[in-house]
């Protein structure tokens, strides 16, 4: 199936992306991990995917690393875990702070992502404890240069924070507590997922 993705950046509206290759558009989800990275549209961009067979059709999922890949598939393998709570997941902790709260058994702190209730949190812990070594340590996130800013960065974190899991009062409350002017939706949303996880 497809594993690997290697075309133009068309479009972002986060968790989904649009990349040509060859003329044809894929619309591809990823974690905001994996957003924050990319260039600016209109430039090349090369993506790691999973591709998924759903009940309503197929689905395309994309990483810039290895590490988050190989986590997103580990966290389909947890009882309760769809596509959409992993990437929920992924955005919100990096992949080697994820590591160290399922070997510490912090189901606390597991929680605080959306998505993830306490028994989905215990799961995790004993369902991954021996999967999350072998994913290794994700690199830190760069930041990304040269992106246009849009119109209007506050809404488009809140809607991007209620894809990801938010409820749409939660999204805009801590839209509101953390944006800052002159701020894009990426960096908007960065702030907003510390602040819900307390870091």
């Amino acid at each position: 199936m497809i594993g690997r993705l290697r075309g133009i950046l068309i479009s972002k509206q986060p968790p989904s992306l649009l990349i040509e290759v060859g003329g044809v558009g894929y619309d591809v989800d990823a974690p905001m991990s994996t957003i924050y990275d990319l260039p600016a549209t209109g430039k090349e961009v090369t993506l790691l995917t999973h591709y998924a067979v759903k009940e309503d059709g197929v689905a395309l999922y994309g990483f810039l690393r290895e590490t988050e890949r190989a986590m997103f598939r580990n966290l389909l393998k947890v009882s309760g875990i769809g596509a959409k709570i992993a990437l929920a997941v992924l955005s919100g902790v990096a992949t080697d702070e994820l590591s160290r709260l399922v070997h510490a058994g912090d189901v606390v702190a597991l929680t605080k992502i959306p998505g993830i209730g306490k028994k989905t949190a215990e799961r995790m812990v004993v369902e991954l404890r021996d999967r999350v070594d072998a994913v290794g340590v994700r690199l830190p996130a760069s930041t990304v240069h040269g992106e246009a800013l849009p119109a209007d960065p506050a809404g488009e974190a809140t809607v991007a924070l209620q894809q990801l899991g938010y409820k749409p009062p939660e999204a805009a409350r801590l839209v509101a507590k953390v944006a800052a002017d002159g701020d894009s939706a990426e960096t908007i949303i960065r702030k907003a997922l510390r602040a819900a996880l307390g870091s």
